[in-house]
């Protein structure tokens, strides 16, 4: 199925009716008739989508959907292309499934992700798998991958999966972290994993580190290995020098648990 966004509107709208679920067995004027929150309207998904085809597996969507937020919402199954720019909370809710964007994508990608497979090509906005403000917990699953840079508090508050960014991460990576890892290919920015109890933070650069964090050692961690490679497999950027290692540990956050820990290569 095919999704072409034919005009750019003025205000965000609210897609989470693009999801594998919601147009599965559809009809073109079925899923054209389908209902998308535009400001304080409601209005048809064809006022601002031509649609052609029926989903077979896979929805395609062209076009510049920065101000088109929740696509993927709470999809299981299914994959989801964007040829373009996505908007704010990409497969919120997510749980299985493959979403690929081809462009950018706004902030809050993957809140309350558990499973499934989030590829961005450009770059990503702030709070990426974090955990919504008032929530004790980030994603608890799945993979998010981001070609590109990503902002501020990536990763607040994960409990399980794996983030991973090609470029540069913004300040508070890995804040409040519960578990889970992180793997920045660039560089971490200030208070990297602030309040972490649990749960890796990788970087292949020098990174600032708050006192609270302590070195423990340097070593060759074998698990990380093996998701370096399994990112090398997806296209990551990810060389030889970031597989083989070594790494130095820093364990923290010395005001929790102190079970964390940040890995920096030792180049």
């Amino acid at each position: 199925m095919k999704l072409a966004f034919h005009h750019r509107p003025e205000v965000p709208i609210e897609a989470e009716v693009i999801t594998p679920e919601k147009l599965a067995g559809l009809s073109e004027a079925e899923v054209s008739a389908l209902p998308l929150q535009y400001g304080n309207e409601r209005v048809p998904l064809g006022e601002f989508f031509r649609v052609s085809g029926r989903y077979e597996g896979e929805i395609l969507v062209e076009g510049d959907l920065s101000r088109v937020k929740m696509i993927g919402s709470g999809m299981s199954a299914g994959r989801i292309v964007v040829d373009g720019d996505a908007g704010m909370h990409l497969g919120v809710g997510m749980s299985g499934g493959e979403i690929v964007v081809k462009g950018n994508a706004g902030d809050w990608v993957a809140p309350d992700l558990s499973g499934g497979r989030i590829t961005i090509h450009g770059n990503a906005g702030h709070l990426v798998g974090s955990a919504y403000r008032g929530s004790a917990m980030g994603i608890r699953g799945g993979e998010i991958l981001i070609h590109g840079n990503a902002g501020n508090e990536a990763g607040n508050a994960m409990r399980r999966g794996l983030i991973a960014i090609g470029g540069d991460c913004g300040d508070f990576g890995g804040v409040n972290m519960c578990a889970g890892t992180l793997i920045v290919l660039g560089r971490l920015g200030a208070r990297c994993g602030a309040s972490m109890k649990r749960g890796s933070i990788v970087s292949m650069q020098p990174a600032p580190l708050l006192p609270t964090f302590g070195y423990a050692c340097r070593y060759e961690p074998l698990y990380l290995r093996l998701y370096l490679l399994h990112l090398k497999r997806l296209g990551m950027s990810v060389g030889e020098a970031h597989i083989e290692g070594p790494y130095r540990r820093y364990s923290g956050d010395a005001i929790e648990t102190n079970r964390g820990e940040i890995l920096l290569l030792d180049a």
